[in-house]
């Protein structure tokens, strides 16, 4: 059987094809799933995504027009997939549940890191061989306080490096992580976690009740010297207001891996043509905010873990079988 991968990154399409080998044939595209290039997948029963196809009633309804009965999304998230419609199609889904939590919080730190210690200025400069110190001073992160939202498997594994950094923790869950507490870690409402945390890391999923987690009213009340980041998902953050609190000179650093309308310009090359998007072209204009493109877990372990749950996934499809990572037909 041929299967067709939509969103395949260069570094990925080695591994995956390797992943399938003397299994079955997989194409790869470096395109997106959308309702523009969904024609292609016809005659395809199992189509694999990433994070950021546009898996809406329009496409899912293209796909199975088109053949297709599996789709194994090679991502955790899957917030861009309409459950109901996929339900009601006879669409089989599934995701990956988990990969390397190691991989998000490590990068979650390092923009921390970086938004901190001024890096991105400080590089810019000594390329141009420009050597001053002038707006790169940072501070030391040992004994301030550390805001974890969400401490499931990666909120844990951030909390056990700022607990290397010597910070205090508190964390906000809808159940507490006996690993977190055992760190030291306290538990609070959100609205104190963001009044008194210097630095705030977001673990959670997004959802109807996480949107917009952190609003105009949860800016206002963070320190006007903290440092913000975001490795989940893009949602989670109400941009516009994040722009007008760093227009007013707030906060010491914002680290974004991830952006709310990135579908159709993250993983794009846009150099030549720009953006229209004036709400990130502003935001990634402030000096004291790094801007990536949704690669908290591109490491060769977390791919290579995503990818093997994808070839999993595929089996059971075509075994009839079923584990934790199917989301539709749901239990």
């Amino acid at each position: 059987m041929e299967i067709l991968a939509f969103g395949v990154q260069s570094d990925e399409k080695p591994l995956i094809e390797k992943a399938f080998e003397g299994q079955h044939e997989v194409r790869c595209l470096d395109v997106f799933l959308t309702e523009d290039t969904a024609p292609i997948a016809q005659g395809y029963e199992i189509v694999s995504t990433s994070v950021n196809a546009d898996l809406g009633g329009p496409v899912l309804r293209a796909l199975a027009a088109g053949g297709t009965r599996m789709i194994a999304q090679r991502s955790t998230g899957f917030n861009n997939i309409d459950l109901d419609v996929a339900e009601r199609l006879g669409l089989r889904v599934a995701r990956v549940s988990h990969y390397s939590p190691q991989s998000v919080a490590e990068f979650a730190w390092t923009l921390a890191m970086a938004v901190n210690r001024r890096i991105v200025r400080a590089v810019s400069r000594t390329r141009d061989f420009d050597f001053r110190l002038d707006g790169l001073l940072g501070r030391d992160l040992h004994g301030r306080t550390a805001g974890v939202l969400g401490t499931g498997k990666i909120g844990e594994a951030f909390a056990r490096i700022a607990h290397g950094f010597g910070m205090e923790l508190l964390g906000w869950d809808v159940t507490e992580n006996p690993a977190c507490t055992a760190l030291g870690m306290t538990y609070v409402d959100k609205e104190r976690l963001f009044a008194e945390s210097d630095l705030i890391s977001l673990h959670v999923p997004l959802l109807p009740a996480t949107q917009h987690l952190v609003d105009a009213t949860a800016l206002a009340a963070m320190k006007d010297d903290a440092i913000l980041v975001n490795s989940s998902r893009g949602g989670l953050v109400d941009t516009t207001a994040l722009v007008a609190e760093l227009r007013r000179g707030r906060f010491s650093g914002v680290g974004l891996d991830v952006y709310e309308a990135e579908a159709g310009l993250f993983y794009v090359d846009k150099s030549i043509e720009g953006i229209d998007d004036d709400t990130l072209a502003r935001l990634i204009t402030f000096p004291n905010v790094v801007v990536t493109s949704h690669q908290a877990y591109y490491t060769r372990e977390a791919v290579g873990q995503i990818i093997d749950a994808t070839v999993r996934n595929v089996a059971d499809h075509l075994a009839g079988t079923r584990s934790e990572n199917v989301l539709v037909p749901a239990v």
